[in-house]
């Protein structure tokens, strides 16, 4: 007898009904996209926009294997997405509402995967697809209604802890007066950028480090208090920075004093895991020894 030769499972996603689905979606939505793409490069809160669809696709790359396995069932629910998707940008076109027409885009995505490859696929790169969302800017009127209690509550934090520090400061809303130089606050300064990358960046983190669905939720709750705290170190650091000498408030400092605190909130956010991690443990060691009991 001849050994059985395994093989290779072939694919039965529908190719050719992706690919015009594909086609049409970005005849439709170029000009939308186009100056989606132009914001991320423009606007520094929405750098992080370039890695959301990389990181949508390698998810969803890393999972070819299972979707090629999947024998399609289209589910003409989808359709109905694809249309509400379709309304939505003729809506935000008539309106002129940014928000709109690029989170409609999102929307016919995810009604051609349902129509295409019914609820199993739709299940299987639900977690990319919602991802995706993270690369539109949010509403100006929500941006706008964040971002001026967080400049507030960075100026506040940043004023305890330069007291603290022996530094004095008197404050004024979102101005910190300074024996140098007035320090203010401004939306650049709120905090929203690192709010926005790094709840980003909790959700990408669990995904791929973490199967326990309440590590996850607790990670992504726990970014706020990080960023909240974390932005306020940067403004207090730049108080410090303007009494050795004012020009470090400002330029290549600035913005590098960002960064590292940027890299010390994520560094906090990867030691809160490990804490959980081993809570979780102990936890667990302890049901299994009452169990043995």
């Amino acid at each position: 007898m001849t050994p059985a030769v395994e093989t290779p499972t072939k694919s039965r996603l529908p190719w050719v009904q992706i690919g015009w689905f594909g086609a049409l979606m970005i005849l439709c939505y170029a000009p939308v996209l186009q100056k989606l793409v132009k914001q991320w490069n423009d606007d520094a809160d929405m750098s992080h926009g370039f890695f959301v669809p990389l990181v949508a696709g390698f998810i969803i790359w890393q999972r070819r294997e299972e979707l090629a396995a999947i024998k399609p069932q289209p589910n003409w629910w989808g359709l109905a997405v694809v249309l509400w998707g379709a309304v939505q940008l003729w809506l935000g076109t008539l309106a002129v509402e940014l928000f709109l027409m690029r989170t409609a885009f999102i929307i016919t995505l995810i009604g051609a995967v349902w129509l295409l490859g019914g609820d199993l696929v739709l299940r299987k790169v639900a977690f990319p697809l919602f991802l995706c969302f993270f690369m539109v800017p949010i509403p100006a009127v929500i941006y706008n209604s964040i971002t001026f209690p967080l400049q507030l509550l960075a100026s506040h934090l940043a004023e305890q802890a330069l007291s603290i520090l022996s530094v004095p400061v008197m404050r004024e809303g979102n101005v910190l007066m300074l024996p140098n130089q007035d320090l203010q606050v401004v939306e650049a300064c709120s905090g929203i950028r690192s709010l926005l990358s790094l709840t980003f960046l909790a959700l990408v983190y669990g995904h791929f480090f973490e199967r326990r669905l309440w590590i996850r939720a607790v990670l992504f709750a726990a970014t706020i208090p990080i960023a909240i705290v974390a932005n306020a170190s940067r403004v207090t650091l730049t108080g410090v920075l303007t009494q050795v000498k004012p020009e470090l408030a400002e330029g290549f400092f600035h913005t590098a004093s960002g960064w590292v605190i940027f890299m010390v909130a994520l560094v906090i956010l990867i030691f809160l895991h490990q804490l959980l991690t081993r809570f979780s443990g102990y936890l667990e060691r302890r049901r299994v020894r009452a169990a043995s009991e």
